[in-house]
């Protein structure tokens, strides 16, 4: 029997095991219950995949995204691996097909969504296919505290009365400790092995920046990334689709995914982003995704996301095979008011202030100073250890600072003197309404107009008085009270300050985006330019006959090792990365052939 070392390269061509993937593919082989956190771009697909190759049996995977199991089948079959799905996309012939093969034994890996396999009489189905394994792909869906909550998931427990003795694995790549309890509850995983890897990317950029003629901002941005594949992150679908045509008139390849298009558009505009006919998808936030692609190069929000979680994963999306990503958030106060105008229409307190509680994270990452990868992090309970990533704009340019004594002393007052006369708090936009002097109902009602505090805020704006004020927050000078209304209070530091006359030193606000300096990132394979051009022309001609998406063919991480160490030989692709056995021998002719012409007229360069 080949070992996990020999069965990674031959199948799959990598010489070695990302973080935890062997440990984690040794305790499923050993029996097993496995919990498994690993980020967006972090091999989990290979945790199940592999021990699938070494064990007999069937494995079966639960995935809810039915866009993605074809795409993830057609990558197994092209690395030689029997794999196939079952899911409502197949036609009645198809899937008796498939459903006798199964019966015969003839697969490793069958990949199916979880409604699939709560039908009537699917228990006695995989009681006769030999059931190996149960991987839960995905698995958050479980949790109504996660940011994708599935009912359907609750009843996969269901599987465990009717494959008693089967091992199950559970594999997410975004999880708050409430959440990774919820997995293991729900799931019914008996005293599982439980791995969490590092939530953290180092391949990915992270700047934010104030959100100003927005189009403009994207167009600036794309136009230095022209042959890069990207998308677009939207909060409605007349914003992804105005923005797709803002870049298609401007001749950049760009169009809209939402679920206000057909079933067939939406496969239509996903499939021509797949093989790289289209490099910008513009995507609703609230719909997603669901894509397998390794070579999107860069992410855009267009609007502020509704939570960190969906962020860091939408974030994710960008250099899943381990080449440089940039990730850019279009910051704006007037998209934090537009937020919380929808959430003051949520009729169910508890999720109002669930929603609440996730904006005012989300809007803390987009205006802290602080370092973003280490933000993001320290959300998921990580702590990152260096002061400066080096890869975030708040570290590659820090923002400066200003003495900040008095309009803190002015925020902190108000909010004292407040609660002083009416023995009540209000919340933030009431403060700041207080502080500039506004002739609200509310402010007449409750006598704030007769406060020393009211008016005294001329010098600054209602967004900046807002800025500061969260600024307080986050500095530990203020706490938002649990409860329906969201209203401030003082800390025990926030009163030793105001009474005190402590100096306060705040942040600048953020500033329209200076010219960058270029820094070498994580992950670049520097490489022949203009070889990688030609082998990636290569690669879409090939796939295109085949009618696969590029990267089903090869990753950019393959074809950036090739341009780097011209193999103008099959022999010489030894060691090249994601060049397993039956690719290598499909494909390794051709591709040599090519660095061959290549340096036929063309010198090798060298690379440190």
């Amino acid at each position: 029997m080949a070992t996990l070392s020999q069965l990674l390269k031959s199948t799959f061509g990598y010489a070695s095991f990302r973080p935890l993937q062997r440990e984690i593919i040794e305790a499923s082989l050993a029996g097993r219950d496995v919990f498994a956190l690993l980020p967006t771009g972090g091999g989990k697909s290979l945790c199940f995949q592999l021990p699938a190759l070494a064990r007999e049996g069937l494995t079966v995977v639960v995935s809810p995204l039915i866009a993605l199991m074809k795409d993830q089948v057609d990558a197994l079959q092209a690395s030689g691996v029997a794999a196939t799905f079952l899911n409502s996309t197949l036609g009645e012939k198809a899937a008796r097909s498939r459903l006798a093969g199964l019966h015969r034994g003839e697969f490793k890996l069958l990949y199916a969504a979880p409604e699939r396999l709560m039908l009537d009489g699917w228990d006695e189905n995989l009681k006769a296919w030999n059931v190996t394994c149960l991987a839960i792909d995905e698995a958050h869906c479980v949790s109504e505290w996660g940011h994708d909550f599935r009912p359907e998931y609750r009843q996969l427990a269901r599987l465990r009365a009717a494959l008693p003795g089967v091992p199950v694995m559970a594999l997410t790549a975004t999880a708050t400790t409430r959440v990774r309890a919820d997995i293991i509850t729900h799931l019914q995983l008996r005293e599982p092995v439980t791995f969490v890897a590092s939530f953290n990317r180092p391949n990915l950029t992270y700047r934010v920046v104030p959100k100003d003629q927005p189009l403009k901002q994207i167009v600036e941005f794309v136009k230095k990334r022209e042959h890069e594949s990207g998308i677009i992150y939207c909060a409605s679908r007349a914003t992804a689709e105005r923005v797709a045509e803002g870049l298609a008139s401007r001749g950049y390849s760009a169009r809209a995914y939402h679920a206000g298009l057909t079933g067939g558009e939406r496969s239509e505009n996903q499939e021509q982003f797949l093989r790289d006919d289209t490099r910008i998808i513009c995507a609703t936030i609230a719909f997603g995704m669901g894509i397998n692609k390794p070579n999107v190069r860069w992410i855009v929000h267009h609007d502020l996301p509704k939570n960190i979680e969906g962020y860091y994963q939408e974030t994710g999306r960008a250099g899943r095979d381990g080449l440089p990503g940039d990730c850019l958030l279009l910051f704006s106060a007037g998209d934090v008011a537009k937020q919380m105008h929808f959430l003051d229409e949520i009729t169910d307190a508890h999720e109002q202030q669930v929603a609440r509680n996730q904006l005012r994270q989300i809007v803390h990452y987009a205006e802290n100073s602080a370092c973003r990868r280490a933000e993001l992090l320290a959300y998921f309970g990580e702590k990152f250890p260096l002061d400066n990533c080096g890869a975030c704009d708040n570290c590659l340019e820090p923002r400066e600072t200003y003495d900040g004594t008095l309009v803190a002393q002015k925020f902190l007052s108000c909010v004292y003197r407040i609660r002083q006369a009416g023995r009540f708090g209000v919340g933030l936009n009431h403060i700041v309404e207080v502080l500039t002097g506004a002739d609200t109902d509310k402010i007449r009602r409750w006598g704030h107009d007769r406060l020393t505090t009211y008016g005294i805020g001329g010098e600054l704006s209602r967004p900046q008085w807002a800025a500061v004020g969260r600024e307080l927050m986050r500095l530990g000078y203020m706490n938002v009270d649990e409860g329906e209304f969201a209203t401030l209070s003082l800390t025990d530091e926030g009163l030793a300050v105001l009474k005190a006359r402590t100096a306060i030193t705040l942040t600048k606000p953020m500033d329209l985006p200076k010219a960058k300096r270029v820094v070498r990132r994580e992950g670049d394979i520097a490489c022949d330019e203009i070889l990688f051009e030609r082998l990636r022309t290569l690669r879409k001609k090939i796939a295109d006959e085949r009618h696969v998406p590029a990267y089903i063919v090869f990753g950019d991480t393959t074809l950036r090792a090739l341009a780097r160490y011209y193999p103008a030989s099959a022999d010489a692709m030894e060691g090249i990365p994601g060049m397993g056995e039956k690719k290598r021998a499909e494909f390794a002719e051709i591709f040599a052939a090519e660095i061959a012409t290549y340096l036929a007229t063309n010198s090798r360069q060298a690379f440190d």
